[in-house]
């Protein structure tokens, strides 16, 4: 992370649904560096998804404030506020009746590039996320494995040049080993790109081994955040219990490596 500017600032954002009784998101404070990759964490009904979707209008905050570079989010038009960033998410969500450089182009298309640069921006994305040109440009998301839809998600989602990219449970679907692959090629993409990156995961392990920062939400809250050498060291008996998984994992591998028998 070479650049320490602030990028994306909630300030005291609280977002209830339905009756209002229990908030999504309790008065949520955290700043995003330029150039981060940011983790957010905590269980299902945390407020993870909230957060994400507070930061490009898909949905308001009823109290707070959030600022993306320098301006209050309120302030943009959410249209063009959302093609400034890339979003990727499980389930990939490519147009099915589109090809793949038709999907790739999306954006770029609506941004009106001429034809000559989207068909030079397709490429250069099949290029960075490492599918060849001539085999997949022209094929239909049913002719694609799950790994193969999720990178054209990728390539999507950076065609038009975004500086920032939210990520919800992105890699989830996919199996192990797949997962692992398209999480390490993202994260170089990450650092090569400039990228400052938001994603959410239920897998420790990978929160752990993609952050910079990581974040952990509970009932709404913050309750602990820091780099992940910092999470793994903490006090806190719920963020413990949450870095047991990894931790006892990394335990287990190593005495596999030792030879050791494991509990």
């Amino acid at each position: 992370m070479a650049q320490t500017s602030t990028i994306i600032i909630f300030e005291n954002v609280s977002k209830s649904f339905g009756d209002g009784r229990r908030p999504a998101l309790d008065s949520v404070s955290l700043a995003v560096r330029k150039g981060e990759f940011r983790v957010i964490i905590g269980a299902s009904g945390a407020g993870k998804t909230t957060l994400l979707r507070l930061i490009n209008r898909l949905i308001e905050p009823n109290t707070g404030t959030v600022q993306v570079e320098g301006a209050d989010v309120r302030d943009i038009d959410p249209v063009a506020l959302r093609r400034r960033m890339g979003y990727v998410f499980q389930g990939i969500g490519l147009f099915p009746h589109m090809t793949v450089k038709e999907n790739i182009a999306v954006t770029p298309k609506l941004l009106g590039w001429d034809k000559a640069r989207l068909k030079a921006r397709v490429d250069e994305m099949l290029d960075l996320i490492r599918l060849d040109r001539a085999q997949y440009r022209d094929r239909f998301p049913h002719e694609l494995s799950g790994g193969e839809r999720q990178r054209v998600g990728v390539a999507r989602a950076l065609a038009a040049g975004p500086h920032i990219v939210l990520m919800d449970e992105p890699f989830g679907a996919l199996d192990p080993q797949t997962r692992d692959a398209l999480a390490q090629d993202y994260r170089r993409l990450h650092d090569e790109l400039g990228l400052t990156t938001i994603m959410i995961t239920h897998d420790m392990l990978e929160a752990v081994l993609l952050a910079d920062g990581i974040v952990v939400l509970h009932d709404g809250r913050v309750i602990a955040g820091g780099p992940p050498q910092a999470l793994l060291a903490s006090d806190s008996a719920y963020v413990r219990d949450l870095m047991q998984t990894p931790r006892r994992q990394a335990e287990r591998l190593q005495a596999l490596i030792d030879g050791r028998a494991t509990a």
